[in-house]
């Protein structure tokens, strides 16, 4: 763990045992210190940035936000470095992750960690930007308009031959700090370098916003500020929520929470038959397919219920059977709000978001000022009457401003 730390601290020495910087048109694979290595992977211009935040986003986000033109092309790179597994002993590993440029002759650029959310296909994620609606639209806003950016794809996707490490939170901040880390390098190789740093997600990756940032903190790195859309900052309490006090409008894909860290945590944290002991027999199959992501043909969603009714054991909607359980210790360790928080913080959410409620998206500040007079780093920012993605699509040029300003 050591070396990763110190790798971020001296990372604006390491040009002098980089490579040369690549150029625009150079798509060739390039080896940085050690065996971390970035190519480039496209050239997104001007017209097609404003094509994502005027045309592709509103049709993912079903809502239509005014977003400040892009005023620069782009240039994406796939960044592929070592990390470790953290609940496995640190068992070293490989991950990838994005890195977007801004087509400029700017030197010194502000830096945005962006955390991806939820997704269902392995190359849904930032470093395949063409397959990630919520990173081309960071893409636009951000990079677009002079920022550089990073997004980690997490243990299990992109190009991680790892099972999925889904809201496993010691893993999600290794596979965020230590592209961070490489991140640096690889900017350095490229005659770049950052003079601020901040952090930002939606859903899943609002979690691991959280998560990042207090590794960050402990770490004693600077974040110029931290900001979340739709963030599940305490899984026990929003899981309980979905099994015992149910909206009428709860996401029918709630399910997916309930699979994915079910499998994840077996894996992850080494509890054998933990997914079989929570999901009903009828569906366990069904269910691993949709973890494992075969090659072939993808799960129909029409083969898992939505109603979590028959998809899990009945004995875990008792809250003390679930409170006792395995599994449900594991939920209630999955938070990433309760430590003092130093950093300026802003968590979005929406009055009317399909899976996150107005209590789940309030917890961090609810818990800041509950510290004696009250923490006033965090604040919780209200969307209005948004959808899940239209929290997102409504908080990010939110979320720009703030940086701007900062």
């Amino acid at each position: 763990m050591l070396k990763f730390l110190n790798a971020l601290l001296v990372a604006g020495a390491m040009a002098t045992v980089i490579a040369a910087p690549v150029h625009a048109q150079d798509t060739a694979v390039k080896t940085i210190v050690g065996d971390t290595k970035f190519e480039l992977v496209a050239h997104w211009d001007v017209a097609k940035l404003n094509a994502i935040l005027t045309s592709d986003t509103p049709k993912f986000s079903g809502i239509n936000v005014p977003y400040t033109p892009a005023r620069t092309g782009v240039n994406l790179y796939r960044i592929t470095y070592s990390t470790v597994v953290p609940e496995k002993g640190n068992k070293p590993t490989r991950a990838s992750g994005l890195l977007a440029l801004p087509d400029t002759q700017d030197t010194t650029l502000p830096l945005v960690s962006y955390q991806h959310g939820t997704v269902y296909g392995r190359q849904e994620v930032p470093s395949f930007a063409e397959q990630s609606p919520e990173t081309q639209l960071m893409i636009a806003q951000f990079a677009g308009q002079g920022y550089a950016l990073i997004g980690a794809d997490y243990f299990g996707l992109g190009v991680s031959t790892e099972p999925e490490g889904y809201l496993v939170k010691a893993s999600q901040q290794q596979a965020c700090f230590d592209l961070l880390t490489a991140s640096k390098g690889v900017l350095a190789s490229l005659g770049r370098k950052t003079d601020k740093l901040y952090l930002a997600g939606w859903s899943q990756g609002g979690f691991v916003t959280m998560a990042l940032l207090e590794k960050l903190e402990k770490t004693g790195i600077p974040v110029n500020g931290a900001a979340t859309a739709s963030a599940p900052l305490d899984l026990g309490i929003a899981m309980s929520g979905f099994l015992n006090f149910p909206r009428s409008y709860d996401a029918v894909w709630l399910n997916s929470i309930f699979i994915l860290s079910a499998f994840s945590y077996e894996n992850y944290y080494g509890v054998p038959g933990l997914a079989r002991s929570v999901l009903n027999d009828a569906y366990y199959d069904v269910a691993k397919k949709a973890y494992d992501r075969p090659a072939g043909p993808p799960v129909n969603p029409a083969d898992i219920p939505t109603d979590l009714h028959k998809l899990l054991k009945p004995d875990y909607f008792n809250p003390q059977y679930f409170a006792d359980s395995a599994f449900g210790k594991l939920i209630a360790e999955t938070q990433s709000y309760r430590w003092v928080i130093k950093s300026p913080v802003r968590n979005y959410y929406g009055d009317t978001d399909e899976a996150i409620t107005v209590g789940v998206g309030r917890l961090a500040q609810t818990y800041a000022q509950a510290l004696g007079a009250g923490n006033k780093a965090v604040e919780a920012i209200s969307t209005g009457p948004t959808t899940h993605r239209g929290t997102f699509a409504t908080a990010v040029p939110q979320w720009k401003s703030w940086f701007d300003g900062r």
